[in-house]
């Protein structure tokens, strides 16, 4: 056994107890569903107008997608917008995916990855109505919020009424980690949040208006509110576009919500998400954040850490043809484990404890951040995942985590006063 896991096993054992009236309360609990389920709620507003859905493969009811219940409703889809790993969700994390007739619909789909992320004015020539429906996991470099953004701003600048389908964030029950410096701004980490916000997409689009972090900054707003809508009608000086969010049914922000379909490639199960917050900062490092393993965000590491540590080889895998360190034999963490108790291990909070421990063991320190050809910290990945260069210093400089994270605090307590008029959940 991985001895550096001894701590975390016997803090989860000793928490079984608890997990087991948690899931008991869960089961007897109304069933939690994203807003794709509501259909007479956002219905009316699609119905005899052309459809542009951004979607993926877990824009589903049931185990239906979307799309194909909208048609069977008699709703013209008239395009179709895919993010990062596809509309099918199978390319691999960064992959370029280019523009395609989809062969199972018919429907021209419109890659927003890459250098192109935000429609034209050609694409949505032949749209009335623009719907979003895609998974997020609450973490902020996690890059549909960013395709969020985009989208939005692209709906205000062609006047295209928006639909947001809500769904459930199954990292939506705490907000931790350094929020972003803008100065450090990129796709993975657009708006001053903090690594894990704590909100759903839903929420995540009325903030992105409400803080008027959307372009152009100049517009004002009206809020209509129903059961199960919110509506923000953005005037600009063109005219007034909608956004509705349709909301979620029965959820809160401590619903405890397993993903029935992986929302991407390397996030195949409730353990990775729940790891992925902490782990990903692995990525802009020479560690293996796991891809190329049947766990990845569980498993890190790296030939040079010592061989007592967890062994491990990542190999080509679907969803990561080519991960970092490929067929080299490495040492490091294995954290994989039942995901009720790895949600109890997490704690609500980033654990930092396994990538300050990594810095300290590997040998080689110079070399352990992905060095950027033009040595600035903006370039330096890491900062990118981070949103700072802060905690890359405190990590050198050999900060403990204790102090690591009082030094959020301020920014952190900032954030949540201004989420607070966001939610639409408890």
């Amino acid at each position: 056994m991985n001895i550096k896991l001894l701590s975390t096993i016997i803090a989860a054992c000793c928490t079984i107890f608890y997990t087991s009236n948690a899931q008991n309360k869960h089961k007897t609990a109304q069933t939690v569903l994203p807003a794709a389920h509501n259909i007479s709620a956002y219905l009316p507003l699609l119905k005899g107008k052309r459809v542009g859905i951004f979607a993926n493969h877990i824009s589903t009811i049931n185990s239906t997608h979307l799309v194909d219940t909208l048609q069977q409703l008699g709703i013209t889809i008239s395009k179709i917008f895919g993010p990062e790993h596809g509309f099918r969700g199978t390319a691999d994390a960064g992959e370029k995916v280019a523009s395609y007739t989809d062969k199972a619909t018919g429907i021209q789909v419109i890659s927003l990855y890459g250098k192109k992320r935000k429609p034209s004015a050609e694409d949505v020539a032949d749209v009335d109505v623009l719907l979003f429906d895609i998974q997020d996991v609450g973490v902020r470099f996690y890059t549909f919020i960013s395709s969020l953004e985009e989208f939005i701003e692209a709906a205000l600048s062609f006047q295209k009424p928006l639909v947001v389908l809500d769904r459930p964030n199954p990292n939506g029950h705490y907000i931790d980690g350094p929020v972003l410096d803008t100065a450090y701004k990129s796709f993975v980490g657009m708006q001053p949040v903090p690594i894990v916000y704590g909100m759903t997409i839903g929420e995540y689009a009325l903030m992105l208006i409400g803080e008027k972090w959307i372009k152009p900054k100049t517009y004002t707003y009206t809020t209509a509110k129903t059961a199960t809508t919110t509506t923000y009608a953005i005037s600009s000086t063109k005219q007034t576009t909608p956004v509705t969010v349709v909301h979620n049914s029965n959820y809160t922000h401590q619903s405890i919500y397993h993903l029935p379909v992986k929302p991407s490639p390397n996030l195949p199960h409730a353990t990775s998400i729940y790891w992925y917050p902490s782990t990903c900062l692995f990525e802009g490092t020479v560690l293996s954040e796991g891809r190329g393993t049947a766990h990845p965000f569980c498993i890190m590491g790296h030939p040079m850490l010592p061989n007592a540590w967890y062994a491990f080889t990542p190999v080509s895998r679907d969803g990561a043809k080519e991960p970092k360190l490929k067929n080299q034999l490495c040492y490091g963490y294995n954290l994989y484990g039942p995901a009720d108790s790895v949600y109890l291990a997490v704690n609500g909070q980033l654990q930092l404890r396994y990538l300050l421990e990594s810095y300290q063991a590997f040998p080689q320190k110079d070399s352990f951040f992905l060095h950027p050809k033009s040595g600035k910290p903006t370039d330096y990945f890491f900062n990118k995942l981070a949103g700072n260069s802060t905690l890359m210093q405190q990590i050198i400089n050999g900060t403990s985590e204790a102090d690591i994270r009082k030094s959020w605090q301020p920014a952190l307590n900032a954030f949540k006063t201004i989420r607070r008029k966001y939610l639409l959940y408890p």
